[in-house]
């Protein structure tokens, strides 16, 4: 057993993208489990655009991450020594492992879910994690889908909307339209995912071309962008559509709020909904989402691709890729 646990630590807030500046590589023993306890040997890192809204000294719905403080995040490990019977060597666990080689596992807030024996580590920090669960609780529960909707997807080459579009297709949406940046990930987008049509934001005109692709409007839209993407798609709604606030990483690295949406005024006209959600108000329900997500995996009707950053000082630069539309599918930091 090794006896250094290298960790990185928050140095600095950031003022928008992480530099060398925001991060520092720490070495601490290797902590000893308590009983009730296990140690677990991080393997593979999620990294979500939540994290760098933790970074900030900011109210939310976590307290943020405090100077000195391992960076928060969630991972897969290995258990490698137990005192919990709930845990067994060898185990593979997905919890809040936070960017260090080795963490602490326990009951409670501090417990870890085992994972079935055989499930590809990827598929479950992707779409049988925290990312699955946000594309289908967003889906069904809040925004409501029904079949035959129109559903259009922003930041949809990412972790998060590569997932919502598929999930809308295998749930009955009529047309899933996706937003992204650059041709390769709009073609990525229809020939590898399935999706009825991209658009390229890079290119402008989002408001028009969300027309020709919807001309009924919209009547699910899925924002993990906020900003100008956002407008365009209020000014796009159906008749009762709805909006289903997952993430603004366009306002994520400025140092001010953004500018509200002009277009909002369309939620009367329309009788539409706007609706924001936490994942973490569905946790105790992960395992209805699972039974769905499962068997459209092995029908190979949900695909799940990820970005690999190898080793843990890429941490920072993993995150960045998500604001800098560097990736597609799910960013991890493989140890």
């Amino acid at each position: 057993m090794p006896e250094t646990n290298h960790r990185l630590v928050l140095a600095r807030r950031p003022t928008g993208l992480l530099d060398e500046s925001t991060l520092r590589l720490e070495s601490a023993p290797v902590p000893e489990p308590a009983e009730g306890q296990a140690l677990v040997a991080v393997r593979y890192l999620s990294i979500d655009p939540t994290i760098r809204t933790w970074m900030n000294d900011a109210p939310g719905y976590l307290p943020p991450i405090g100077i000195g403080e391992v960076v928060r995040s969630g991972g897969i490990g290995e258990v490698v020594a137990s005192r919990n019977d709930r845990y067994r060597e060898g185990d593979l666990v997905f919890g809040m492992v936070g960017w260090q080689e080795y963490a602490l596992a326990g009951e409670g807030a501090a417990g870890m879910q085992t994972l079935p024996s055989g499930l590809d580590p990827l598929a479950a920090i992707n779409v049988l994690g925290v990312t699955g669960m946000t594309a289908y609780f967003g889906l069904t529960e809040v925004g409501r889908l029904v079949a035959g909707d129109v559903v259009v997807v922003s930041a949809a080459a990412g972790a998060t909307g590569s997932t919502v579009g598929q999930l809308a297709k295998a749930l009955g949406a009529s047309r899933v339209i996706g937003i992204a940046g650059g041709p390769d990930k709009c073609a990525y987008l229809v020939d590898e995912l399935g999706y009825d049509a991209a658009i390229d934001h890079s290119i402008g005109g989002i408001a028009r071309r969300l027309h020709e692709e919807a001309p009924a409007g919209i009547d699910l839209y899925f924002d993990n962008v906020g900003g100008e993407i956002l407008n365009a798609a209020l000014a796009n709604l159906a008749m009762h559509g709805r909006v289903v606030l997952c993430g603004a990483i366009s306002a994520y690295n400025e140092a001010t709020p953004p500018p509200g949406p002009s277009n909002y005024v369309n939620l009367i006209v329309r009788r539409g909904r706007m609706e924001g959600f936490i994942i973490l108000d569905f946790a105790d329900r992960y395992p209805e989402a699972q039974a769905t997500i499962v068997p459209l995996l092995a029908e190979g009707r949900l695909k799940h691709t990820e970005h690999v950053v190898e080793g843990l000082t890429g941490a920072g630069t993993a995150l960045n890729l998500l604001f800098s539309g560097g990736n597609v599918g799910k960013v991890v930091v493989a140890l």
